[in-house]
């Protein structure tokens, strides 16, 4: 068989094997929405709860389309389920990249992947249960008492998933420092002394991502400060020079796909 027919047959087999993991990821992700769909309200009053807390009393949230009170929990029970779903959903990944890696990657890579999942939910879990509550008293006191608060709750579901993921991918800080580190990209020294950009870098990101007050920004600034030193600490742990690995007398390489 020709060395040609023979690198088809295994990038057909790769196809092959990447379409069952998705197949799977996307399985796991509907049984669990199937699952939670019967909460879909209960789980879309939890996320509105920081919301609801600061509005006046007799005041609600309200639903301008038709069929908004019923697409609004569903989309965030499809997003709880995706949530919920992400350990089998990066084992699904993970099994299919391991085999092309070396001994050495694959010990620092999967601690890399689930250090970047929880950074994310840690992410979500601090902007829902600190930041929304600070952020939505701060909107309710400058609010005129002229003004009746009445949130549409599509726009507060965007609103909590735009905040959702600049937390998140805020609090991925860590890990992008020690990528950086790890792949000789820059060094330990250089982070540190770029700190001061980095200060003013954190509060535009916070700007830009985040509503109109100085708290909103402050509490996205402040972690991405926090989280950008442990990752030189960490990296610094870690950092060694960064050399191709040279083949073992045993054969030791790369594992078969």
């Amino acid at each position: 068989m020709s060395e040609e027919l023979l690198e088809e047959e295994s990038f057909i087999s790769h196809l092959v094997e990447l379409r069952a993991r998705l197949l799977r990821a996307i399985t796991a992700i509907g049984v669990i929405f199937l699952a939670l769909l019967p909460w879909a309200t209960d789980i879309y009053d939890f996320l509105a709860g920081p919301l609801t807390a600061t509005l006046p009393p007799g005041a609600h949230m309200i639903a301008v389309g038709v069929v908004t009170p019923i697409i609004g929990p569903i989309k965030v029970t499809i997003a709880a389920a995706f949530v919920l779903a992400l350990p089998m959903t990066l084992y699904q990944a993970w099994a299919f990249v391991a085999p092309g890696l070396y001994a050495h990657e694959r010990r620092i890579a999967l601690p890399l992947v689930l250090g970047s999942t929880l950074l994310f939910l840690a992410g979500m879990a601090f902007c829902h249960f600190f930041v929304f509550g600070m952020v939505f008293r701060f909107i309710a006191q400058f609010a005129p008492e002229s003004v009746v608060p009445a949130p549409d709750i599509e726009q507060y579901l965007s609103f909590v998933m735009t905040m959702f993921i600049a937390f998140g991918a805020t609090f991925e800080v860590p890990i992008a420092v020690i990528l950086l580190v790890r792949a000789g990209v820059v060094s330990v020294a250089k982070l540190r002394e770029i700190r001061p950009y980095v200060l003013v870098g954190a509060l535009v990101v916070g700007a830009i991502l985040t509503p109109p007050d100085v708290i909103s920004q402050i509490m996205l600034a402040a972690p991405i400060c926090l989280l950008y030193e442990a990752g030189i600490l960490i990296a610094a742990t870690l950092a060694r020079p960064v050399t191709p690995p040279l083949p073992r007398p045993d054969g030791e390489g790369k594992s078969k796909s």
